[in-house]
């Protein structure tokens, strides 16, 4: 059985629009690295950074897998700079397509986390060539992806939360009683799955106070738009993973059924195909054996 040596996994940084940006590259250990890379794109929230996938790479690596992985963290998060702007997907998109043509140097699969596929769906239009196939855990309802929000309403959301009305929301949100039950609420599908490692990480990534921009960002909607054709556009393989008992925060998406939600991406995609596993919004994290057996099938079929 192979297993991954964290040690071997050194934070490393490279400088985009003069951001110092962070990553990290997984290698099975005693073992040469084979197959096609994944390039990880995490979720957006408090504390929240390329720390989410931790779980993942460690059960990749011990269920066999000896693809090369390649983990960053998103401008606004983890140990990248945060700086004071209002982000959006097109703007991460970016960081990624340099991420892309400068470190990596090699076409990927892209496994993305949630509502971050918008992110996806921009980095696809800007360098289709370099995206081999693309899997999907838990992607927006449907309801959510397909509806454009004002862009008055986005600026005005924003503009609360950059306030001190929403730094004092921010501090809240940062403690142990909130990410719990927030957590419970909304993510997790068993309560006994919001463990200790989970609250810590989050609370860990939530010391720098200035990871808020991007939150802020994420709860203003500036990724909220109809994505309905950019998605009918891609041609790459898709797979949209969801959980068995997926829900969503928006209340557009509220009545949605996980076999509804799987149903209208598969209809709209060119080149898609869905699957069903046990857990909920976090399945990367809470149902990571199942999620990697989940996708690595169709991993194997995309190899260059």
């Amino acid at each position: 059985m192979i297993t991954q040596d964290k040690t071997a996994s050194p934070t490393q940084f490279y400088t985009w629009k003069n951001y110092r940006c962070a990553y990290e590259v997984d290698n099975p250990s005693h073992s040469t690295p084979e197959g096609i890379p994944l390039l990880l794109i995490h979720p957006i929230g408090v504390g929240l950074s390329r720390q989410f996938w931790q779980r993942f790479c460690r059960e990749w690596y011990q269920q066999g897998r000896r693809n090369p992985i390649y983990n960053p963290d998103l401008l606004g998060c983890g140990e990248s700079d945060m700086p004071h702007v209002a982000y959006t997907p097109s703007d991460w998109a970016e960081q990624l397509q340099h991420f892309l043509k400068k470190i990596v140097q090699k076409p990927v699969i892209l496994v993305v986390k949630g509502a971050l596929f918008p992110v996806a769906i921009e980095l696809v239009q800007k360098e289709p060539n370099f995206i081999t196939g693309l899997a999907l855990s838990g992607p927006p309802a449907w309801a959510v992806i397909t509806k454009k929000t004002p862009e008055w309403q986005d600026k005005l959301i924003w503009n609360l939360l950059d306030s001190p009305l929403g730094n004092a929301f921010y501090h809240y949100a940062r403690g142990e009683k909130f990410l719990r039950n927030f957590s419970v609420r909304q993510l997790f599908d068993s309560t006994d799955a919001v463990d200790a490692e989970w609250i810590n990480t989050l609370q860990k990534g939530a010391e720098k106070t200035a990871n808020r921009y991007a939150v802020f960002s994420f709860l203003a909607g500036f990724w909220r738009k109809d994505y309905s054709q950019a998605i009918a556009s891609i041609k790459q393989p898709t797979l949209v993973v969801v959980g068995e008992t997926a829900s969503s925060i928006s209340q557009e998406g509220k009545q949605e059924k996980p076999d509804e939600r799987l149903a209208d991406y598969l209809a709209c995609l060119q080149n898609g195909r869905g699957v069903k596993i046990p857990g909920r919004n976090v399945l990367p994290y809470e149902s990571t054996a199942e999620f990697v057996r989940a996708i690595a099938p169709f991993i194997n079929e995309n190899l260059r």
